[in-house]
């Protein structure tokens, strides 16, 4: 007997066994993922295995809150992740929500990378997760210090 694959197994776009024990926690989770342009995170509460988005906050919105308009092409960039993180912070705080668990889904989790930065945003703004500081990027990084303009 045959046995097939789910259709968003085979895209790489789901992971079932991490995801059936991230719903039996039965807390709100921070959904994080990057694409090709820019950062997306979530807040989301599941009942009965289905998901409900509180709010969510893309990269692109730092455009608001003062992100140069000469650095639009780097709302992907390790800075752009950690104001991410730190947004969301925020309005978890604001909104006095639960604290959440972190859901990178399918993204690669490296030591230094833009999940990281995007915790350690999270962290600053005040919401209790733990994490190890030596998983963190460097400050230089997070600041910004290798972002150049872009071309147009």
């Amino acid at each position: 007997m045959k046995k097939t694959q789910k259709r968003r197994r085979r895209e790489r776009k789901t992971d079932y066994k991490k995801r059936i024990g991230l719903l039996k926690s039965g807390g709100p989770r921070i959904v994080f993922r990057k694409t090709n342009k820019q950062i997306l995170a979530q807040y989301v509460q599941s009942e009965e295995a289905r998901d409900k988005v509180v709010f969510g906050v893309v990269s692109r919105d730092l455009l608001k809150h003062g992100w140069p308009k000469e650095f639009s092409g780097s709302l992907k960039s390790l800075p752009a992740s950690y104001l991410t993180g730190f947004l969301v912070g925020k309005m978890i705080q604001n909104k006095k929500l639960q604290t959440p668990i972190v859901d990178a889904g399918m993204t690669r989790i490296i030591k230094g990378n833009k999940f990281f930065a995007f915790l350690k945003g999270l962290i600053d703004a005040g919401v209790e997760i733990q994490c190890d500081e030596k998983s963190f990027p460097e400050q230089e990084r997070m600041e910004g210090k290798g972002i150049k303009k872009d071309f147009s």
